[in-house]
């Protein structure tokens, strides 16, 4: 009986294993963070659910059928035991390590999520059974993601890969309207890949049709999120050197401008500036040379209207003296005729 027992325990725990593979390769994701890498930065960002740029990640609300929000989905696959979760660390870093794992029962009893145990036929021990509206999808109003910004100097690349998630639980307190942020646990970004591409989701208010997965979300950096702490060697958060709102505004305003500037200098964009700023610069001879042109062919006009006015002043004085002459001196020739 025990050996029938480990037997079945086997051939699960194997086709687990195959249908992982299976979507591995027939939905291949994102690369993930390259080993040899010669740069790499770590930024921690919160993601708002309430803003429309996320609402990918929380609609729907509560499952309906094959259709459920990202927590539902890893909700799901933590109750099957499909993807490990690690404890989120007092000081907010993730530690993906066999000691760190949290189970799902205690989960559920932390955050006290309702549930119930229900026997099975054939099975000694009791099942978890979570209906879909005790699933606290409603209350999971951000994220907590890790993007790892990296150089990678054989192929030349620069870009980012998330490798963390973390949903955050908004609960109110008893005798109190504000609600209180619960980071619930960290889930290696690179376990939920194969069931992340599976998934087809609408991304933009314009077009609803589900022709986007999760990953490609992701991966394509769909979602808009701060940045409330970055990797340093005090390992301090935003909120604990920034005392005001501003200055924290005003210090993530400085950290993007980082990313963007290291990938300036990388392909050089010096280079490309010197070469507008020549473009600019022969653009403005050239229009200097148009106008110079456009001078002289003023100055020509200008002349050629300057003579035929003289010619024309010229030729009607002549016309003006003739006149006179023949007005002078036609007298005789009258007198001529009248005779």
């Amino acid at each position: 009986m025990k050996l029938s027992l480990k037997l079945m325990i086997a051939v699960t725990l194997c086709a687990l294993d195959l249908s992982v593979g299976w979507a591995q390769r027939q939905y291949p994701g994102s690369p993930g963070l390259p080993e040899d890498v010669v740069w790499m930065r770590e930024i921690y960002r919160t993601l708002d659910l309430t803003k429309d740029t996320n609402g990918a990640l929380y609609y729907p609300v509560e499952p309906q059928g094959n259709k459920m929000n990202l927590f539902a989905t890893v909700f799901r696959l933590l109750a099957q035991k499909k993807i490990p979760a690690y404890e989120y660390q007092l000081d907010g870093t993730e530690r993906f390590q066999k000691d760190a794992e949290v189970t799902f029962r205690d989960v559920l009893d932390r955050f006290q999520i309702y549930y119930e145990l229900k026997k099975v036929a054939n099975r000694r021990d009791s099942v978890l059974s979570i209906s879909n509206s005790d699933i606290p999808s409603a209350d999971v109003l951000s994220y907590f993601v890790k993007e790892v910004w990296y150089f990678d100097q054989r192929t030349s690349t620069y870009g980012s890969v998330i490798t963390a998630i973390c949903p955050v639980l908004h609960r109110s307190e008893e005798f109190s309207s504000e609600k209180v942020k619960l980071p619930m646990f960290w889930v290696n970004y690179k376990d939920l890949v194969p069931y992340l591409t599976q998934t087809k989701v609408s991304v933009s208010n314009y077009n609803n049709a589900a022709n986007s997965t999760w990953d490609d979300f992701f991966t394509a950096r769909l979602y808009k999120g701060d940045i409330y702490k970055t990797t340093n060697l005090q390992n301090r958060t935003l909120s604990q050197y920034c005392p005001t709102d501003s200055a924290m505004v005003k210090e993530q305003k400085r950290i993007e401008k980082e990313l963007v500037d290291f990938e300036k200098t990388l392909y050089g964009r010096d280079l490309i500036e010197e070469t507008d700023s020549v473009s600019t610069t022969s653009g403005i001879k050239t229009a200097k040379t148009n106008s110079k042109k456009r001078g002289r062919e003023n100055a020509v006009t200008t002349k050629s209207k300057s003579s035929s006015s003289s010619k024309s002043k010229s030729s009607a004085g002549k016309s003006q003296s003739v006149s006179k002459r023949e007005a002078a001196a036609p007298k005789a020739s009258v007198r001529r005729q009248r005779r």
